[in-house]
């Protein structure tokens, strides 16, 4: 396999992060819907070194839309023999044959279709029909485990003093605004989740993502970390559109997918776990540090300087105490580290 330099030392951490975690793995064979985004691209390069490195005689089917776009994003993953493609729409996907010992849903429609202001309707109907699609195939294959990933956006805006969410808070999306259709969808594809697992028996893992770094990473939508380092490492200056004000956290990929592992193998089933960094910081902070980490001479710019002292926080950090005494779970590393990866990565490309 020729996998991208800067990759090995982080596949190799996710190794030695997951002992334990592929054994349950081994001579398994995975269907994964999603596998060519962001989160998808990482399990495939972890599954594949981990085949390659621990001779786990693990396989992968990816349901894509698209297998010409994901070559020339990852040629070495597109044509790596434990890797196979379905063409679908994870909708109404044809049932491929056979068993597959575990499903992983990562499919929803793209981040560059959220970027491009996709109709919302649209958006919804598939996270909710894919989720029963993909639950449906998960009791036709007989899979024994399935992990979804959901998202932060389930527990809608919480109040700005609470600074950590935990899993238990209950909050939700405003039903009235239809920017509430992706946390609308990902309730809704929990409940599907939890309906099947009772009905049907099948282990249903949820893992609630939040925010993450690293490569990867598309860096000319709508996030706001990756805004930042395309400016950075373009020269500069690194541009916060709006007052900065905002809290996020961020996790690097490379302890993401060691999550997510854990999670499909020795998660509590229908039981959700936050997926994320709990080092919350304002918007306007993170891209002073991605300024001064890109090197000397890249200026930073806010291009609204008048702020609020009234207006309430707009928090989006999780609180990450469940994987981390139930799963032992933890972030390995900081965000410093995590920003000059990704763009070690980027530059090496």
């Amino acid at each position: 396999m020729c996998c991208p330099p800067p990759l090995a030392e982080d596949l190799d951490h996710v190794l030695s992060n997951t002992v334990g975690v592929w054994d349950d793995l081994r001579e398994s064979r995975l269907f994964i819907t999603g596998g060519t985004g962001f989160v998808g691209s990482w399990l495939l390069e972890s599954l594949a070194w981990a085949n390659e490195h621990l001779g786990l005689s693990a396989s992968a089917l990816v349901l894509t839309r698209d297998r010409d776009a994901f070559r020339n994003k990852a040629p070495h993953l597109a044509d790596h023999p434990a890797i196979g493609f379905h063409t679908g729409d994870v909708r109404d996907f044809s049932f491929p044959p056979g068993e597959f010992t575990h499903v992983i849903h990562a499919a929803a429609t793209s981040a560059r279709a959220t970027f491009n202001q996709e109709n919302p309707l649209v958006k919804f109907d598939t996270v909710v029909q894919g989720t029963r699609r993909t639950l449906d195939f998960a009791v036709k294959c007989r899979a024994k485990k399935l992990l979804f990933t959901s998202s932060g956006a389930v527990y809608g805006r919480p109040p700005s003093d609470l600074t950590h969410i935990p899993e238990e808070y209950c909050g939700a999306p405003d039903p009235s605004s239809v920017r509430s259709a992706w946390g609308e969808a990902k309730r809704a594809a929990e409940f599907l989740c939890a309906y099947y697992s009772a009905a049907f028996g099948v282990e249903t893992k949820i893992a609630r993502c939040f925010s993450f770094v690293g490569p990867y990473l598309e860096l000319d939508i709508h996030y706001a970390i990756g805004n930042f380092i395309r400016d950075a490492i373009n020269g500069g200056p690194v541009l916060v559109r709006g007052d900065g004000c905002p809290w996020r956290s961020y996790l690097y990929a490379a302890d993401m997918v060691i999550w997510l592992w854990k999670i499909l193998t020795h998660g509590s089933s229908c039981l959700p776990y936050n997926v994320g960094s709990e080092a919350g910081l304002a918007i306007a902070e993170l891209a002073r540090v991605v300024a001064r980490l890109a090197g000397p001479g890249i200026e930073c710019a806010v291009s609204t300087s008048s702020v609020d002292p009234s207006a309430a926080i707009d928090r989006y950090v999780p609180s990450t105490r469940r994987a981390r005494t139930g799963l032992r779970l933890e972030q390995t590393i900081g965000l410093e580290q995590a920003i000059q990866r990704t763009m070690a990565f980027l530059r090496s490309r």
